[in-house]
């Protein structure tokens, strides 16, 4: 598997436009696709998938931190939030935190972006019935739910290797990014995959403190293993066969 480039979006809307290009790709996407069921069911939202992020979609942030907390506020001590069936098995956060890490509004900024530019996202949305290749008869844009930070604890334990905050961009999580990316590099991971670098994309991924490039290729790295599972005929990228139609799953999880 070889990295051959990284390119940076700038806004959300730059996302949108790249999401629209005629391009053929399976990509990973460090975002949760669904929310719990128990929630959902609970606020009385729509329980299929589409007219329930179609629905999220018309919520402000604001609106969404409400009502997430109002929810919380009536449940006990250590069960506040409701999980999804992957969160345990990912070991993820709940896709309804608002904060640390925001991951609800990640969701409610980038999956309506993904259905509006029709592409399939394996078990929760077909995507648009043009978009397929001709010779395969497979959607020509593939989009899964990834999460760095699951493959990052395989290889690292509980080895911290990034940081927003510059005072704490520290040697050891330099030392924590190097002996991830050697461990890609060699296949140490369960996947099976050996990552190839040249150089001075080992050098880019190594100094980017805040983890971004390094977090975008473990997203690549599970895209590679659900495209290659596909391709050996494992049903929707190897996602699992029972896998809830409301809430979505986390590749590899």
């Amino acid at each position: 598997m070889q990295l051959s480039k990284l390119e940076r979006l700038e806004s959300l809307d730059a996302f949108s436009q790249w999401l629209q290009q005629p391009l053929h790709w399976v990509g990973g996407f460090d975002l949760p696709f669904g929310l719990p069921r128990e929630l959902v069911e609970t606020l009385g939202w729509p329980g299929q998938w589409e007219a329930c992020i179609r629905h999220y979609a018309t919520l402000s942030r604001e609106q969404i931190r409400a009502t997430f907390a109002a929810f919380c506020d009536a449940r006990p001590v250590g069960g506040k939030f409701a999980h999804r069936a992957t969160d345990l098995p990912a070991g993820s956060s709940p896709s309804m935190k608002w904060v640390n890490p925001p991951v609800a509004y990640m969701l409610h900024a980038g999956v309506p972006r993904l259905l509006a530019a029709g592409v399939q996202l394996p078990g929760l949305h077909a995507g648009d019935p043009h978009d397929v290749d001709g010779t395969t008869g497979h959607a020509r844009r593939v989009a899964l739910e990834a999460y760095p930070g699951l493959l990052a604890r395989e290889l690292l334990g509980k080895r911290s290797y990034k940081s927003d905050d510059s005072a704490r961009q520290t040697p050891e999580r330099l030392i924590a990014r190097k002996d991830l990316i050697t461990a890609l590099e060699h296949g140490q991971t369960r996947l099976g995959l050996r990552l190839k670098l040249t150089h001075a994309q080992r050098d880019v991924l190594a100094d980017d403190a805040s983890g971004d490039s390094l977090d975008a290729v473990l997203c690549l790295v599970q895209a590679a293993w659900a495209q290659a599972r596909q391709a050996q005929g494992a049903v929707r990228y190897g996602l699992p066969a029972d896998m809830d139609p409301l809430e979505g799953w986390i590749i590899t999880a």
